[in-house]
């Protein structure tokens, strides 16, 4: 069973939303029911600020001990 959800949103939001759907080849509900399904599977929540942590891991930047990390750093101003 379904259940509909009436959003109200302004005419920008809603001219961007037709054209991402366009670019995905489908409907503007289809597109808003796969956004939602994607936020809701995310660790997040689809809130990325919520876990910063989540964040910071997901740009897959070295890392290495902190003390290390400083002597490279420094190693590198000279």
């Amino acid at each position: 069973m379904s259940n509909r959800l009436q959003v109200l949103i302004p005419p920008e939001l809603n001219a961007r939303l037709a054209k991402a759907a366009q670019r995905s080849r489908m409907s503007k509900g289809k597109w808003v029911r796969t956004a939602l399904e994607r936020a809701l599977e995310s660790p997040t929540g689809g809130n990325r600020a919520a876990n910063p942590l989540a964040r910071l891991a997901s740009l897959e930047a070295p890392t290495a001990d902190i003390d290390q990390m400083l002597a490279e750093i420094e190693a590198g101003r000279r």
